[in-house]
């Protein structure tokens, strides 16, 4: 048989990476976001009675996609089961925003195995309805974290607890065996099944009503493209894929690999599984690691709790066989204390606190059962058996849950929880079935340690990631908190700016232009004037700029030419220019000023317009003096007057430019300055 398999998926994130915000842990949101976090809960209810059909009695269910035919012959398979949860993983990702309408359409898929139940058939392939079942089953993943990444967009601690029951009431659902199955026990329990899914198809109303236009907070493929969104919609889709390669890893192409007989990889099978597992975990290594660093970390530790506890479960649910009221409870309340950690504030200390625990717990029974915890299971000892399910099943859901703010913060939520995660624990479980094999009936002492190590090293990863988000947070409330500064700062030069530009700028500027009229030392205080009034318009334009070295902010210089009669208008963020060229183009700004001073009128205003663009940047000069006609610029040069010729079109010809010159008589004249990006960058 093909070794389990289970896929899931998640968002398109939105936009390059971004830096954590701060997100409201509670708040009034709750009563407007009421019609998602009941549809959440509905989901989850969902999944804990769906996963029950896959598990087929394996507490590791929630893991676990059964065999589609012999791996010996690859022609047994069933194609259409195969991949029809690659389907459903793809479909949700570019539908993701009508997560609503996905649980909703799940619950429908289910509805021909719950018939089939009650000896009612409706479809006439049985492979159908599995297609449906399983198809129905990853699409409510999807969707369901899709709801918690849009809840973590809006109200963190819900969008945790959401994330944390996707994998609780999934581990609750998959503790059934034939021994205690609560829902194929008697007609009442299939009853009690009905009755759970239309409770959650009735819950799900108010977020399809809600939702009908989709969910505005979930990054969503349909909103926009981007080399980031498209990586990691391929890694999430190749991930949902793996199946589709492991099934031609047949017997005796394992054997061909290794160099051995097929029989000999017939005898160890648990080798060949381990085998498929490597190639499954290194796959999806890789492709996680293409999705990022953080869903790399995140999908590492997410995968790493589950595999540890899978071993533990198996034995509690072993040790509590027949006791099925106790084990459920056990079960459930697992996910809802690990839902509970994931809402708190401290979740990561929570988080690692309950995996140390949950160790702990483990050394105990290993001790008190001198070295034989199947000892567990054999005695069917309920307390010690209790203890460890519900510290196992809350530990893995406070992980997740602890892990889902800082993924979505970045958009990557359900596609890192989801398929990455999900196929890293199978590829790991798998890899390590020779010695671990959880499938198997015992839970041996080697397996224990490695469920050991194994929590340890998940409780270590969830403390890394919390302090890495901490670092990342401060880092961004730091540069949120200087960006504030900057703006307050930026606001007083302005509030500042407008009384002395109306006040002590017009007084300096009359005092340059007529202190020489006063005989005297009324030239040396002209002089005087005119400095500190260059000096003050460059404190106003806000003195150092943020450009890089060997570069100007053209804004100074030009802003500094702003006088009673000459207004500038900048843009708000710094114009970095090359020095050189900076200088170039302010002189032959000087220029135009003084064609203005000399043949505009004494009355004539000046207005210079700097504007920035993508390849360039453009200064007009324009005056509302007398202006003059179209051929003048020709006389003047004819008449050996070149000031325009070479202190103008000269100057920022020679930076690769064009300079405009428009004129009318008694309409003014407009002088267009355009300096290109690169070429300015290469003197």
């Amino acid at each position: 048989m093909i070794p389990g398999m289970n896929m899931f998926s998640g968002p398109i994130p939105a936009g390059p990476e971004p830096s954590p915000a701060p997100v409201p842990e509670t708040g009034s949101g709750a009563r407007r976001l009421s019609p998602a976090i009941l549809g959440g809960l509905a989901g989850a209810v969902f999944l804990m009675v769906a996963t029950s059909f896959a598990s087929y009695g394996s507490p590791s269910g929630y893991l676990d996609l059964p065999g589609f035919g012999s791996v010996s012959d690859p022609g047994n398979l069933h194609w259409p089961l195969l991949i029809a949860p690659a389907v459903a993983i793809a479909l949700g990702l570019c539908l993701l925003r009508w997560w609503p309408y996905l649980l909703m359409a799940a619950v429908v898929m289910l509805v021909p195995t719950m018939l089939e139940d009650f000896q009612i058939s409706i479809l006439h392939d049985p492979y159908a309805v599995v297609v449906l079942q399983y198809g129905g089953y990853y699409l409510a993943i999807v969707a369901l974290l899709g709801c918690a990444q849009g809840l973590v967009g809006t109200m963190r601690a819900w969008g945790a607890v959401i994330a944390a029951l996707a994998l609780g009431s999934r581990m609750a659902g998959s503790l059934t065996d034939q021994y205690g199955n609560w829902l194929y026990s008697s007609r009442s329990t299939l009853v009690w099944h009905v009755v759970l899914v239309g409770l959650a198809a009735a819950a799900l109303i108010p977020a399809v009503w809600r939702y009908r236009r989709g969910d505005p907070a979930v990054a969503s493929v349909v909103g926009g493209w981007s080399w980031r969104r498209g990586r990691v919609l391929v890694a999430g889709v190749l991930a949902a894929c793996m199946p589709i390669p492991v099934a031609f890893l047949t017997t005796d192409r394992v054997a061909a690999l290794l160099g051995v007989s097929e029989s000999a990889v017939f005898r160890h099978s648990d080798a060949q599984t381990a085998i498929i597992g490597l190639f499954i975990l290194l796959t999806v290594a890789v492709l996680a690691g293409i999705a990022g660093l953080w869903s790399l970390g995140g999908a590492l530790t997410a995968a790493v709790i589950q595999v540890a506890i899978a071993a533990p479960m198996l034995l509690a649910a072993s040790a509590l066989v027949s006791d099925n009221p106790v084990r459920w409870a056990a079960a459930l309340g697992g996910a809802a204390l690990g839902a509970l950690a994931a809402a708190s504030r401290w979740r990561f200390h929570l988080a690692a606190s309950l995996t140390l625990l949950a160790v702990v717990t483990l050394f105990i029974a290993y001790g008190a059962t001198t070295g034989d915890p199947e000892k567990l299971a054999q005695q069917h000892t309920v307390i010690p058996a209790v203890l460890i399910l519900v510290l196992c099943v809350a530990s893995a859901g406070a992980i997740t849950g602890a892990i889902a703010p800082v993924l979505g913060s970045r958009g990557t939520l359900p596609i890192v929880l989801g398929p990455l995660a999900e196929f890293m624990a199978v590829g790991a479980l798998d890899t390590t079935a020779a010695a671990n094999g959880v499938s198997g009936s015992y839970v041996t002492t080697e397996k224990m340690i490695i469920a050991v190590v194994l929590l340890l090293l998940s409780g270590a990863a969830v403390s890394g990631l919390g302090f890495a988000q901490l670092l990342a947070t401060r880092r961004a409330e730091r540069k949120h908190a200087e960006q504030i500064r900057l703006e307050a700062a930026a606001a007083e030069r302005d509030r500042l700016a407008r009384p002395i530009h109306d006040g002590v700028l017009q007084v300096l500027a009359l005092v340059q232009r007529h202190g020489s009229e006063l005989g005297g030392q009324g030239s040396e205080l002209a002089a005087l004037a005119g400095e500190q009034e260059v000096a003050l318009r460059s404190l106003l334009a806000g003195g150092k700029s943020n450009v890089r070295a060997g570069a100007v902010d053209l804004r100074t210089p030009l802003q500094a030419l702003a006088t009673s009669v000459v207004d500038v208008v900048t843009p708000v963020q710094a114009v970095a220019w090359p020095a050189d060229a900076a200088a170039e183009l302010l002189a032959a700004v000087r220029a135009a000023l003084d064609n203005v001073r000399q043949h505009a009128g004494a009355e004539a205003r000046t207005w210079i317009l700097l504007e920035e663009e993508p390849d360039g940047v453009r200064v007009t000069v324009r005056d509302d003096g007398v202006g003059f006609p179209p051929q003048r610029p020709a006389e003047a040069a004819e008449a050996g007057r070149l000031g325009i010729t070479q202190s103008m079109r000269g100057r920022i010809a020679d930076l690769g430019g064009d300079t405009t010159i428009e004129s009318r008589p008694g309409e003014g004249t407009e002088v267009e300055f355009w300096v290109p990006r690169e070429r300015s960058g290469k003197r």
